[in-house]
């Protein structure tokens, strides 16, 4: 059963939703991906939104652009957190949909990550089921670990090779 439920309004919103998923894969997390639109199929949205706890989430990462309704609607009807993902537009640059989901009205709160922010928003939804779950919480300070490794191995090759060759 998904922990996760992973839903964005276009296949555009692919790559940034992908890099979600890849980190709750690396951290060994189950998840489910499904493409909904909110304006133009609103009954399956309101399908996925009111099944979602039932199926076994725990949280929804929901990816949208532009108007991006989709993460605020899913809190709107998802009783446990979500998580929004604005994604870049050509217009505006993401600001659009950075406001659309940070601006929810009191008591629907969406946690908000940066936009194009897909691997922020898998390990904020890991960090939130690791709180009832200590191996998951391992695996998470691991991830943090290996992070920190590869900060410090740039670090090593650059005092190594110096600024000049540091991408030679």
């Amino acid at each position: 059963m998904a922990q996760v439920g992973i839903v964005m309004g276009s296949d555009s919103d692919m790559p940034v939703m992908a890099k979600a998923a890849d980190v709750l894969e690396e951290l060994g997390v189950s998840y489910e991906m499904t493409i909904i639109s909110a304006h133009r199929e609103p009954e399956v949205f309101f399908e996925y939104a009111n099944k979602a706890e039932e199926k076994g989430f725990k949280v929804i990462i929901a990816g949208a652009g532009m108007a991006a309704h989709l993460p605020g609607m899913c809190a709107a009807i998802f009783p446990m957190p979500v998580i929004g993902i604005p994604m870049h537009t050509s217009s505006l640059g993401g600001r659009d949909s950075l406001y659309s989901i940070v601006q929810m009205p009191s008591g629907i709160p969406v946690a908000t990550v940066a936009i194009n922010g897909g691997a922020n928003a898998g390990i904020l939804a890991a960090k939130i089921l690791a709180t009832s779950d200590g191996e998951l919480l391992q695996r998470l300070k691991d991830y943090s670990r290996k992070l920190k490794e590869s900060v410090q191995a740039k670090d090593a090759k650059l005092q190594e090779t110096g600024y000049k060759n540091y991408g030679k």
